[in-house]
Parts: structure tokens; C-alpha cells; sequence
């Protein structure tokens, strides 16, 4: 039986046909609308209320981000963005997530219709994922992308595991944070809350090539500490967090008693790129017991396997607790391997990095 209701908002009518169309064919899915416009859709919205929205952008009479706020006011919904993977493009989707948005499903301007057909088993899922997200949650603070391709390579593939005793410590300390789903607001929470002074921080946030270097600019307008999106040798500094690139791994690297980055590409891991498990490994390798590892909301179980690399070579690790996550699938699975020292709230995360100092 149908149990998944959705509606897709999208001025192409190629991609309200074919989107239907692919996730109707699902059988925990319906589509209960497909229209034009935000206002068709709010019209259609007295009728019935879908259980997840698919929404484009930019459209006419009403854009994608007045209608989510809409949305978001009235009652909170998970919602989708289904937008086009460009610089210009990047800054408006981000302010949707910052609105409120749950994840992005990203589509090319050219071979739009093939595109979406190869890409239904992701389209499937990330609608899938977004109804099981925490509304309330959604409604005060949400919204990152959801990437999830076919294969679901290990770290082994990057970065073999740790040998022998972890690193010794030093006056360099780091910490190492991964998150997904719900994770750009978290991130924002947290990072916002820090102060000028503060330990040098690299961040995994799983969202595609284009959106990052928006996203970490526009954390760096709101932030004490300088945010930026991770180029490789970047040092790992006091007072700055270094944001992975989309669609590239980053492996935290140590020079006598200094720590920068890599940035490389690479097969995907846990169906990600870049992945919190190959981060978090090279976490363990190259900072042990120097390092602090954190992970946050998101969907799946990238990061449980290294962030227990990362207790085992000694460093602390923290997990983000149910109650304020968007979705608990990454910590649930970390606490549930062994790797998490302990659980705080969101709230409480900004505090818990300080201690790193």
C-alpha cells in the first residue's frame, strides 16, 4: 500500500512528467499532484497534503523560495529541491536550505529527461529519506543534501587503516566534524557559537560539488571564525574550519607538529565523496589522540566505521543526540558500533569543541 504522499512543484513539464512518473513507480510512493506553479500548488494544497514536496527554484509567478517559507510557516513539510548544478544556482538553493529544506536533488540543463531516468534509484531514495525526517526539527533549524549513488565502497579504498600506536600528542589539536542530512543548519548552530579563539576545524558535509564553496562563504558572513571551503595544503589552524569540497575526499595530513589537508578525488565512499569515514580515519592516523571527532544528523551510516578508528587511536569523540537531529541515522550507527563517547545536544556542541583548546 501507497504510504509516501508527494507532490512536485516544477514549471518543466518534462520534469513533473518524468519525476512522477519514476516515483510512482515505487511502490511505498504516490504522487498526489504534479503542478506548475507555487500558486497552482497552493491551491492544490486545501485538497490534500502531501507527506513530502519536490520543488524547483526558480519558476514563475511565484519562486521556489517564497513558496518554502510559505510552507515552512504554515506547516512544517519536508521539502526537496530539485535544482539545476550551477555557480549562480548555488547561492539561492542554499538559502533554501537554510529555510528549511531537507536535501537537493541537483539536474543538468542539458539531457535533463536521460538524467533523471539514471538517477531514479537516488531520486527514489532521497525522497524516501526526506519523509522520515524530523519535522519538528525541520521547522526550527534543517536542510542538506542527500547523495547517495550505487556503490558503497569503504575507506580501504582512500586510505588504509591504522597501524600500530596512534600519534603522540602535541600542542596542535584539531577536530574533525561529520554530518548530512539536517546538517548546513546544524553547522550553522554550531559554528556560529564558537568564539575568534577556537580549535582548527575540518568539516565532511555531504552536498554537491558548487554548493560548497556558497555554502562555506556564506558561513563565513555569519561566523566569529574564518570558514572556507578546504583547497589542498591548507593548514589546519586556530580560529578556522575548512570545508570539503564536493565531489572530492579530504584527508587530514600531518607535518612534523602541524596538520593541513589533502584534497583528492577517488572512488565514492559509503556512496559519498567526500566521505566522513575517510576523514575520520585520517583523523586517527595522523592526529590520534590530538583530535576531537564529531558527528551530527544525517542519513545512513557514513562515518560510524571511522569514527570508531578515531576512539581506538585515542581521540574523544561526541555524537549529536536524537532529540536535535533531523535525522539519527549516522549517530545511531556510531553509538551503535562503539565509537561515540558520549551524546550531547546540539546546543551543546559549540561548548563541547572548546574543550579541544
Amino acid at each position: 500500500m501507497k504510504s509516501i504522499k508527494v507532490m512536485v512543484v516544477d514549471d518543466s513539464a518534462v520534469v513533473r512528467q518524468v519525476v512522477a512518473g519514476l516515483l510512482d513507480a515505487s511502490p511505498d510512493i504516490e504522487v498526489i499532484a504534479a503542478v506548475a506553479d507555487p500558486l497552482l500548488a497552493i491551491e492544490r494544497l486545501k485538497l490534500q497534503w502531501p507527506d513530502v514536496i519536490v520543488l524547483d527554484v526558480e519558476m514563475p509567478r511565484m519562486d521556489g523560495l517564497t513558496f518554502l517559507r510559505k510552507i515552512m510557516q504554515e506547516r512544517p513539510t519536508p521539502v526537496v529541491i530539485c535544482s539545476t548544478l550551477t555557480e549562480k544556482g548555488a547561492k539561492t538553493t542554499l538559502e533554501a536550505l537554510a529555510a528549511g529544506a531537507v536535501a537537493i536533488i541537483t539536474k543538468p540543463k542539458l539531457g535533463l529527461k536521460q538524467f533523471l531516468h539514471d538517477s531514479s534509484n537516488d531520486l527514489v531514495s532521497t525522497v524516501r529519506g526526506a519523509a522520515r525526517a524530523n519535522v519538528r526539527r525541520l521547522a526550527l533549524r534543517t536542510g542538506v543534501p542527500l547523495v547517495a549513488p550505487p556503490p558503497k565502497n569503504t575507506a580501504d579504498v582512500i586510505l588504509m587503516a591504522q597501524s600500530g600506536k596512534a600519534m603522540t600528542q602535541t600542542t596542535e589539536r584539531l577536530v574533525a566534524i561529520g554530518t548530512s542530512t539536517g546538517g548546513t543548519q546544524a553547522l550553522e548552530e554550531v559554528l556560529t557559537a564558537l568564539p575568534r579563539v577556537s580549535p582548527g576545524i575540518v568539516i565532511v558535509q555531504h552536498m554537491p560539488e558548487k554548493f560548497t564553496a556558497a555554502f562555506a562563504a556564506r558561513l563565513n558572513s555569519l561566523c566569529e571564525i574564518t570558514v572556507k571551503e578546504a583547497e589542498n595544503n591548507d593548514r589546519i589552524v586556530p580560529g578556522q574550519a575548512l570545508i570539503a569540497p564536493g565531489g572530492r575526499h579530504l584527508l587530514i595530513k600531518r607535518s612534523g607538529a602541524q596538520y593541513f589537508v589533502e584534497v583528492l578525488d577517488g572512488p565514492l565512499v559509503n556512496r559519498h565523496r567526500p566521505s566522513v569515514d575517510v576523514m575520520f580515519r585520517s583523523a586517527a592516523k595522523s592526529a590520534g589522540s590530538n583530535a576531537l571527532g564529531v558527528i551530527m544528523t544525517g542519513m545512513g551510516d557514513d562515518g560510524a566505521a571511522g569514527l570508531l578508528e578515531m576512539r581506538t587511536a585515542g581521540a574523544r569523540t561526541v555524537a549529536q543526540d536524537e532529540a536535535s537531529c533531523v535525522v539519527f541515522g549516522m549517530p545511531k550507527e556510531a553509538i551503535k558500533r562503539g565509537g561515540v563517547e558520549r551524546t550531547v545536544a546540539l546546543s551543546a556542541m559549540a561548548q563541547e569543541i572548546l574543550k579541544q583548546q
